[in-house]
């Protein structure tokens, strides 16, 4: 294998044209170029300069291997610099997971700060459920992930896995234009019996957060039809389809739907970011003080719209 010192060596003589001139270049003794220059001869097996009393020019073969070097050369410096980017968090790769709903306006205002301040830095976004996305985390195949929790569904924590809650998030109550509850500012959840409900297909538990929290004031909702897309809930609540359970960050266009507070202690959303300890992404402290400066704003944004 050659060796990477004395090809620069090489492409230094070529450059300079002289044994003396490349040894000034390199912070060398002309004795220490010209024993570099014959290891590599001998690793080659042929002869890269010719020798004349007072000049020194390369053969053939020399000039082209002196052309590899520069070619190396070029590349170690392109190395250097992509590493000292990654290194110092300017460029490289962030994984991040997401929810849906946080990808409105949560991630959209952290990430807007983030890439104006490292525009080299690429970005891969996962969109997933929060028992989808840790696995993937504790993996090492995202970086963080956005992530929330119902008090009336935790899920299990990790050792592995570090969570930091930012806010609390509530779940509104959308229901189609001239419900019984339109108008109405706030509404508790005993009140809801006898509707009917579009409703979520729930997490890893199986059981909905909306079930759960009926069965606590002891009724069953009459679920009509479920999904997880909270657009496509409320697109059904304006087409009469019934009521739902929207959390805040969901809600998009409410164009033709009524929104009101739902009284009760224990229906919202608890939303932070799950990160690896031992990750050591130089990237994901950046993003992460954006993304603590995002939740602040949006958190206040919502206490001031729904409190």
């Amino acid at each position: 294998m050659l060796n990477s010192t004395r090809l620069l060596v090489l492409l230094e003589i070529a450059r300079r044209g002289t044994i003396v001139a490349a040894a000034q270049a390199l912070h060398l003794s002309p004795s220490a170029i010209s024993h570099q220059l014959a290891r590599l001869e001998r690793e080659v097996g042929v002869a890269l300069v010719e020798r004349a009393p007072q000049s020194l020019r390369l053969t053939a073969a020399g000039q082209r291997l002196a052309d590899h070097a520069q070619s190396i050369a070029d590349l170690m410096a392109v190395a250097r610099d992509d590493l000292r980017g990654h290194s110092e968090g300017e460029a490289g790769t962030l994984r991040l997971g997401f929810f849906a709903s946080s990808g409105l306006e949560l991630l959209p205002r952290a990430l807007s700060a983030f890439a104006a301040r490292r525009p080299q830095v690429e970005l891969e976004l996962i969109l997933g459920q929060p028992h989808e996305l840790v696995p993937d985390l504790e993996a090492g195949r995202l970086d963080a992930a956005v992530v929330f929790e119902h008090p009336l569904d935790p899920w299990c924590r990790q050792a592995s896995v570090d969570v930091a809650m930012f806010f609390d998030e509530p779940q509104l109550v959308v229901v189609p234009p001239g419900h019984r509850l339109a108008r109405r500012g706030v509404v508790r959840l005993a009140a809801l019996e006898g509707e009917t409900w579009i409703g979520t297909r729930g997490g890893d538990t199986g059981e909905p957060v909306l079930e759960r929290a009926c069965a606590a004031e002891g009724f069953l909702p009459r679920v009509r039809c479920r999904t997880d897309h909270y657009q496509v809930t409320i697109n059904l609540a304006r087409a009469g389809m019934g009521i739902a359970l929207v959390p805040a960050l969901g809600l998009g266009d409410t164009a033709g739907v009524y929104v009101c507070r739902l009284d009760h202690p224990r229906l919202h959303r608890r939303i932070g970011v799950a990160t690896r300890g031992t990750n050591r992404n130089p990237l994901l402290r950046a993003f992460l003080t954006e993304l603590r400066t995002a939740a602040t704003e949006v958190g206040a944004l919502l206490e001031t719209e729904w409190t």
